[in-house]
């Protein structure tokens, strides 16, 4: 099993979490990815990696909390943590002023 810093590690490989991400296997949340993506020049798979180093560098204690209860109760910390990050970035990013222009929503590599 892995540790959680190396989860994290291979999750911040774009290639990586391309292929998480398809893995997930969820419509809904790879459209959001794309379309807010998008708003940031970033492509899905670049913004998935680009989520794990934001998440890491901005969450709150509470975010890390809710991110270690969803590893516990799955079979496939790689997803779950992908998941709750994205999430997270999309929640950060949906702010209706928040773009590529500007230093809000933590959007920063």
């Amino acid at each position: 099993m892995m540790l959680l810093g190396q989860v994290l590690d291979r999750l911040g490989d774009e290639s990586v979490a391309a292929e998480t991400l398809l893995g997930l296997d969820d419509l809904p949340l790879m459209v959001d990815v794309e379309a807010t993506g998008a708003r940031f020049g970033e492509s899905p798979p670049l913004y998935a990696s680009n989520a794990v180093g934001r998440f890491t560098a901005f969450a709150s204690d509470e975010d890390w909390l809710a991110l270690m209860t969803a590893l516990e109760r799955t079979s496939d910390p790689a997803a779950a943590c992908l998941r709750q990050m994205l999430l997270w970035s999309l929640r950060q990013d949906s702010h209706a002023d928040c773009d590529a222009d500007h230093e809000c929503c933590n959007h920063r590599s």
